[in-house]
């Protein structure tokens, strides 16, 4: 298919702007322009105008600009083709086709939207007429408005085998069955109609069009819910209920949410939340979940309190990991237990339900307290367990920076939740980190002439000095040699290295200078980084650990793993970190135990003993790994 300038611009030309947009925003005369309340920013006073006789529309508020295919792209969110598509259909031009076969399935695709368009109002005649009575009542208890009902387009199917396969003849019975309106039964048998005495509910595309239904059962029976099967036009995977129009009102509200149902999101629409979907009876799928970071960059998942919700909840989560990328994630809303939207819609109102969505938890939140409440935390193999579990979430993460910034976090929390942590920072806290993230200054102060300067470390701490033997000297040297080689982890793990009190004064001094220089945007390099070292002794070490034989966490062999050898860097420096800590906490413990000798004391005596015996494992396996050089 190829779309020309000139023949983009003949569509531009046939396409009445004014008229597009006025479809679904108020927009008054003014002089040889258009004017309007811009659909893309919140507005009282109208700053939008369109100017048919150019072909575009601006905003002089917020600075929205475009045609009209920008608006359909960007109000409508329709892909470019599906935009081009719509517009050319309106203004009775030929869309270019690549090839026969493609025009062909073009053509068959269209008979197809033909035969769920007509199908479509097949089911609504029955709904209002004779045998639509039970379904109305249904409606009815249910709260669903007339208007609702109107905007979802519900309908009913009779409960017969052939009344919408005759309703239906003129389109012939094997495009019916492609479209899966009719089953076509092993053997000799008739074809029969699919959904039959159901309440139907369409689904549709991005651009509004039929591609398939759900039917849910009046009365007994089962399946409660059947949905249309797979066919040219429906893929249950790649669609998302209420997209066509949670997708501009999403462009207004700056947000998605994701619900379990149909039902849920026809309750949360009614009650003034028009920019919820919902995956169509299975999990929340890779596709989905593009489709979603499409329309916003944080989509609100709000399932159910109960067990299967919060079930559904941790599998959309998982499924999203490898995905991440920055500034793209997933929130989680939690319904009280027992409630769907619609229950907590009709015993609160909608306020509840802001509060709920206000209170969305992040992603590596949700993570994070999912597992630890998968069991019990009491022995050393349980909570090896649920490091492992937090390590196996972090590395199914493919983007290098996220997958590190999680790791990093689970790390923290884990170690602030069995370890006893001194306070490196003072006032019997720990520092807090920056609103910025990676940019926290833990404890760092400006001098008079604007450069940082590292804490001083606060009276009374007795945790010894790091480099005191002869393998945490080694380590440390191998740690400082990596930061140097990659600059970037100095800031990802500068809060835990600004508490490190370095034996050696001038290790110390080269991991302050290296710290201050982290603040400085152009340190992501190198050389940037020897740079602002200046010429000094600092320099002339700095390039000295860059050497070719230094000990250090750099891949020295093809078949070297870059993530492992990344997460040992990780490791190295939280092991740095913990070996004077857990002395210090060993030493207050043992003179608790000495003053009191009580089983308590000695039970938590021996517990950080053997929290210990472990850290210092892992500093020798560390310092002694075949993966640094």
């Amino acid at each position: 298919m190829t779309l020309t300038p000139q023949w983009l611009d003949e569509l531009r030309a046939r396409t009445s702007l004014s008229t597009l947009i006025g479809k679904t925003v108020k927009v008054q005369k003014a002089g040889r322009e258009y004017k309007a309340c811009c659909p893309f920013h919140n507005e009282k006073t109208p700053s939008f105008t369109i100017n048919d006789e150019k072909g575009f529309y601006h905003c002089f508020g917020c600075g929205a600009h475009g045609d009209a295919i920008r608006w359909m792209t960007d109000q409508r969110g329709l892909p470019f083709m599906e935009a081009v598509k719509e517009l050319a259909a309106t203004a009775c031009m030929e869309v270019p086709a690549a090839d026969p076969r493609a025009a062909k399935r073009a053509e068959q695709a269209k008979g197809l939207h033909d035969a769920m368009g007509a199908a479509q109002g097949f089911f609504e005649e029955q709904l209002a007429g004779i045998d639509g009575g039970d379904a109305r009542a249904y409606l009815a208890k249910r709260g669903i408005s007339d208007a609702t009902r109107r905007t979802f387009g519900f309908g009913y199917s009779p409960d017969s085998r052939g009344k919408l396969k005759g309703a239906l003849k003129e389109f012939g019975e094997p495009m019916l069955v492609e479209a899966g309106l009719l089953i076509a039964p092993d053997g000799e048998r008739d074809t029969y109609d699919r959904f039959r005495g159901r309440l139907m509910l369409p689904i549709r595309d991005i651009r509004g069009r039929v591609i398939a239904f759900g039917g849910r059962i009046i009365g007994q029976g089962e399946p409660k819910y059947l949905n249309s099967p797979d066919t040219p036009l429906f893929d249950k995977g790649r669609t998302l209920y209420n997209i066509d129009r949670a997708s501009p009102a999403s462009r207004q509200s700056g947000r998605v949410i994701v619900v379990e149902g149909y039902m849920d999101v026809i309750a949360l629409a009614q009650a003034g939340f028009g920019d919820a979907v919902a995956p169509l009876g299975t999990a929340l799928t890779e596709h989905q979940i593009e489709r979603l970071w499409k329309m916003v960059e944080v989509p609100i998942l709000c399932f159910d309190g109960d067990a299967a919700g919060q079930k559904a909840a941790i599998r959309a989560a998982t499924r999203a990991l490898p995905l991440l990328r920055p500034g793209h994630s997933l929130a989680f809303a939690t319904l009280p237990a027992g409630q769907d939207p619609d229950d907590l819609l009709r015993a609160e109102g909608p306020r509840a339900m802001d509060a709920v969505l206000a209170g969305a938890q992040p992603l590596v939140d949700r993570l994070w307290e999912h597992e630890q409440k998968v069991g019990p935390l009491d022995t050393p193999e349980q909570k090896a367990a649920l490091k492992q579990r937090l390590a196996a979430h972090s590395d199914s993460i493919q983007h290098p920076d996220v997958r590190a910034l999680y790791a990093q976090t689970f790390r923290e929390r884990y170690d602030a939740l069995f370890f006893a942590r001194p306070d490196r920072f003072g006032g019997g806290q720990r520092a807090p980190r920056g609103s910025g993230g990676g940019d926290s200054r833990a404890g760092w102060q400006r001098d008079k002439k604007g450069n940082w300067k590292p804490p001083v470390p606060p009276a009374g701490n007795e945790a010894r000095e790091i480099g005191a033997n002869g393998m945490e000297h080694r380590l440390l040297r191998a740690i400082l040699a990596s930061l140097l080689r990659d600059p970037k982890q100095i800031i990802l793990h500068r809060e835990t290295l600004s508490g490190l009190r370095i034996g050696d004064p001038a290790l110390a001094q080269l991991l302050d200078a290296m710290i201050a220089a982290s603040f400085r945007k152009e340190t992501v390099e190198t050389q940037a980084l020897l740079t602002i070292l200046g010429q000094g002794d600092l320099y002339n070490m700095a390039k000295g650990m860059l050497r070719a034989d230094t000990f250090t966490f750099t891949p020295h062999r093809m078949t070297t793993d870059p993530s492992r050898v990344q997460r040992d860097l990780d490791e190295a420096i939280r092991v740095m970190a913990q070996g004077p800590e857990l002395e210090t906490a060993l030493a207050e413990a043992t003179r608790r135990f000495e003053s009191d000798f009580s089983e308590e004391n000695f039970a938590e005596q021996q517990r950080i003993r053997a929290l210990k015996a472990d850290h210092d494992s892992r500093l020798a396996e560390l310092a002694q790994s075949e993966d640094i050089v």
